[in-house]
């Protein structure tokens, strides 16, 4: 069958891709073998609108069969990454062989080792996909790899006592965003000097106004001393029964309190409650993939940056 392909092109494309995307989640059982709707939803509204990663019209393409039904989706996510979201039913290797040769085209970005780079990723055990990208002259990054942790809600959730002093609730009103921007800086900029923060606070609203986000679902674990020193986002996906942590984050000076894995069982429990079977994150570096076994359980994907670079 031949697929016809194009750029995005408007707000209907959006929400095309979105349920494209929970089409081919649930067909690859829940597996984030293509990214979950969330993760999506993510990158427009935070990404996009906060971080200024890409375009959707410039960074996003589709292929589409002449009924004008999805078969693929190649986006970027970050300079240089490119991610295939593939229909089980046109993944063949003319398909991915295509696929890669527009993020080559399209994807690239500037290096600062110089000349370009861009990272394909690819399921550890998808010997087609690695073939094709080896053959095309990429070469796999093992430290760069990505754990996809998956916990069955079926079962019970980890017990995880909250430290005493402490607090986990909800994410309040506005009044409250300042304290959470702050905690975002402090947990993702924990070597950079506090004058670095502009004290923006206003870029939360952006994740606050995403389809899935939830109020009841953002946590923060409040300390003795007032200070908002953790964090959890949640976004469930009530199509697919399965919630998304991110981002999870602590304040330097209180982590090894055992709280984020506190909040982790607080959020189990309530997506439990509104009815998910699946929760799932992703962990880059050893300490976070040390804390979500433990909190997550045995069960993960690996999935496998593969750079090529150009001069």
């Amino acid at each position: 069958m031949k697929l016809h392909l194009r750029k995005y092109q408007s707000e209907d494309d959006y929400w095309r891709i979105r349920n494209f995307l929970r089409d081919i989640f649930l067909l690859n059982d829940r597996r984030m073998l293509c990214w979950p709707v969330a993760r999506f939803d993510y990158w427009r509204w935070h990404g996009i609108l906060n971080l200024g990663d890409g375009k959707l019209e410039e960074h996003v393409s589709l292929w589409e069969t002449d009924d004008r039904q999805i078969a693929a989706v190649l986006n970027r996510e970050g300079a240089w990454q490119a991610f295939l979201q593939i229909h089980p039913a046109f993944k063949t290797a003319g398909s991915e062989e295509e696929l890669i040769g527009l993020a080559e085209e399209d994807l690239p970005s500037p290096s600062r080792k110089g000349g370009l780079v861009l990272r394909v990723w690819s399921d550890a055990r998808d010997s087609q996909r690695q073939g094709i990208l080896e053959r095309r002259g990429f070469t796999h990054i093992a430290e760069a790899d990505e754990h996809q942790w998956l916990r069955n809600l079926e079962l019970p959730v980890p017990d995880s006592a909250v430290r005493d002093g402490y607090i986990i609730r909800s994410l309040g009103d506005i009044s409250e965003l300042p304290a959470r921007s702050w905690a975002s800086w402090r947990a993702f900029h924990p070597d950079e000097p506090d004058e670095k923060y502009d004290g923006e606070w206003t870029w939360y609203q952006n994740i606050q106004t995403a389809p899935l986000y939830r109020r009841d679902l953002d946590l923060v674990a409040i300390a003795p001393s007032g200070d908002m020193a953790a964090f959890a986002t949640i976004w469930y996906d009530d199509v697919t029964r399965c919630g998304y942590f991110e981002p999870v984050g602590t304040m330097p000076e209180y982590q090894r309190c055992g709280l984020t894995r506190s909040i982790l069982s607080e959020g189990m429990r309530r997506l439990k409650y509104v009815g998910a079977t699946q929760a799932m994150t992703i962990g880059e570096e050893p300490p976070a993939n040390a804390l979500y076994q433990s909190a997550f359980g045995p069960v993960y994907d690996l999935s496998q940056p593969w750079e090529k670079r150009w001069q």
